[in-house]
């Protein structure tokens, strides 16, 4: 009799352990299910390759249809070659004029300042070094009457990456994959900045959000390329050299905290008192840069949440803590290949 009832006992903790068994696999089948459901109407393939185009040899250039790789325009290529159609855009050291040669599209700056030479000569200095897939395409120049020729991009900067997200015929891509993607290009250019042939190179164009979009251009494969290098100092501590971002005050809660005049209001600005810093201000600005790309889209605070903890970090208030523009760069190239995974894994558990 006791041993029927030791029988009893056992068989009914096996049927608690087996219902809850179900249960758990119960569970984590309705999690997945959700999971696909929100992924899956979020996430659309592009279909659009973000690998290393073919890039020329120092001194070539290749746009548009080209199969092959042509000298940079010298002055007499502008010149004799080069149409110039419309103001597109003017900043503080030049302005951009849609153009066309040999029936593409490129865009001819000027320098319209004078006294701005410097900037716009060193800009030109950095975009024939720095030539790659981050930078935007030099297609010539000429120092004589201060012209630069680059590739031309019909959707303009970072600027208006929502209003042409929101046009008809690219709603479709305005996914969490394809913003996540448009950051991860956002922070490889800062990561070739920071680890570029010239050394490190800070990107001091960033005293606020619109200031940054402004630097990059949305390519017609909706990938990112740095475009303004203007003001790109170089940081070299062997030497001990750290820079700072113009002779002004910069103010404003997106710079870095290392960017402020560190001696309160009562004291009048100084730009002789004022310390240098180094590339990590560029890493600061990142996570705001990296929100605004991901936007309010399905899927965008599922990647929020996967970011947190490396935001976290962009956010120290000593430099040296913050990490690398690498570190970043992986965590991040992580968290796209995890929610992928997790994507194609609800969809095999239906």
């Amino acid at each position: 009799m006791e041993r029927k009832h030791q029988i009893g006992r056992k068989n009914g903790s096996w049927n608690c352990l087996l219902l809850l068994l179900i249960l758990l696999i119960f569970t984590v089948v309705c999690i997945n299910l959700v999971l696909y459901v929100y992924l899956e109407h979020a996430y659309v393939s592009t279909g659009f390759s973000h690998g290393d185009p073919n890039v020329c040899p120092q001194g070539y250039f290749k746009i548009g249809a080209m199969k092959n790789c042509s000298p940079w325009l010298t002055c007499e290529g502008l010149e004799k070659e080069v149409r110039k159609l419309k103001l597109v855009g003017e900043g503080a050291v030049k302005k951009v004029y849609l153009s066309e040669w040999k029936e593409m599209k490129v865009a001819l700056s000027h320098l319209t300042v004078p006294s701005l030479q410097a900037d716009f000569l060193h800009g030109l200095r950095m975009l024939k070094s720095l030539q790659s897939r981050h930078v935007v395409t030099l297609v010539g120049y000429c120092e004589d009457n201060k012209s630069i020729l680059t590739e031309y991009h019909p959707l303009g900067s970072l600027k208006n990456l929502d209003a042409t997200f929101n046009l008809p015929k690219y709603q479709y891509l305005n996914t969490w994959q394809n913003r996540l993607e448009l950051a991860i290009d956002y922070v490889s250019i800062i990561g070739y900045l920071h680890s570029s042939p010239l050394g490190v190179l800070v990107m001091c164009d960033s005293n606020d959000l619109d200031k940054v979009l402004s630097q990059y251009l949305l390519t017609s494969d909706f990938r990112l390329v740095a475009n303004d290098l203007d003001a790109l100092p170089l940081v070299d501590r062997e030497k001990g050299r750290l820079v700072k971002c113009g002779p002004r005050e910069i103010t404003g809660d997106f710079i870095a905290p290392e960017q402020l005049w560190p001696y309160g209001p009562d004291v009048e600005f100084n730009n002789d008192l004022m310390p240098p810093y180094d590339e990590k201000t560029d890493i600061w600005k990142i996570p705001a840069v990296t929100d605004y790309l991901l936007g309010h889209v399905e899927g965008s605070d599922i990647v929020r949440f996967h970011l947190f903890d490396i935001h976290t970090e962009c956010k120290k208030e000593n430099p040296a803590m913050r990490p690398s523009a690498q570190t970043i760069l992986d965590t991040y190239r992580r968290v796209l290949a995890l929610l992928l995974k997790e994507l194609s894994n609800s969809k095999e558990m239906l």
